[in-house]
């Protein structure tokens, strides 16, 4: 699979490769050389979820201002887990 490069040095990373990484438009993209001369290209931060792998409750949010709390406890159970009972 080739695609061109751009007067840019920009490129688009198929789609293919885009869903396996779970990226989405605006997400940070690592690359790396390996010893082989090869480039991997990786979802860039470690916070981020593997593919197949359910995001953390934060990473869930990440984005995401306009996500409305129906009460402070709701809230404060999200944030703190779900073994977050307080009476």
């Amino acid at each position: 699979m080739a695609n061109a490069l751009t007067v840019k040095g920009q490129v688009t990373i198929p789609k293919r490769i885009r869903d396996t990484l779970g990226l989405q438009p605006g997400d940070m993209v690592g690359f790396e050389i390996n010893t082989l001369g090869q480039v991997v290209v990786s979802r860039a931060g470690s916070e981020a979820a593997a593919p197949g792998q359910d995001p953390d409750r934060f990473e869930k949010l990440r984005g995401c201002a306009d996500y409305k709390w129906g009460s402070t406890r709701e809230y404060m159970k999200f944030i703190r887990g779900d073994d977050y009972d307080q009476d």
